[in-house]
């Protein structure tokens, strides 16, 4: 490992780990797995360092990676036959308090469709802009906007009641 690889590696380990954990705890629901997809996310990002060309911001980049492996995974036969449900309260430790409010909300969001869950999670919780997110998943700029107010329709949907009891 050369030692700006090396160095590289650890900054962006420190950087990126724990909301790369988060994002892929929301995908697979388990956090040893998450934890998994993490280490092989860093892997693989090391393995194609000398690939990775700076087209892309390099969160961009290691949540692409980081998205594909948590799809790898879901792929699996293992994957398949256990039962991962979740809940927030399980989620790795976020950078701001957590409250109730946030409880219905995540629950709300966990509950979307695939499609729609994954790019509201890299548009709202990892804070991705539009661009970003489209070149994360592989989309259209517009076909993320497209998702983003079918997530909104549902969660609006979804929360109405909640939002009039408190």
């Amino acid at each position: 490992m050369t030692d700006e690889r090396a160095a590289w590696l650890e900054a962006a380990m420190a950087r990126w780990e724990t909301s790369l954990t988060r994002l892929c705890y929301a995908y697979l629901g388990d956090r040893a797995l998450a934890e998994d997809a993490v280490q092989e996310t860093f892997l693989k990002a090391w393995k194609g360092y000398d690939r990775f060309r700076g087209q892309a911001q390099e969160k961009t980049w290691l949540t692409r990676i980081a998205i594909n492996t948590c799809k790898d995974m879901r792929r699996g036969a293992w994957f398949r036959r256990v039962d991962r449900s979740t809940t927030p309260d399980d989620l790795p430790e976020p950078s701001a308090p957590f409250t109730w409010q946030d409880d219905a909300v995540t629950r709300a969001v966990m509950g979307l469709k695939p499609r729609l869950k994954e790019v509201a999670l890299l548009r709202w919780y990892q804070e991705l802009s539009a661009e970003e997110t489209a070149e994360a998943l592989g989309l259209s700029r517009s076909a993320v906007f497209k998702r983003l107010n079918k997530a909104r329709d549902a969660l609006r949907h979804e929360l109405e009641a909640w939002y009039h009891e408190v």
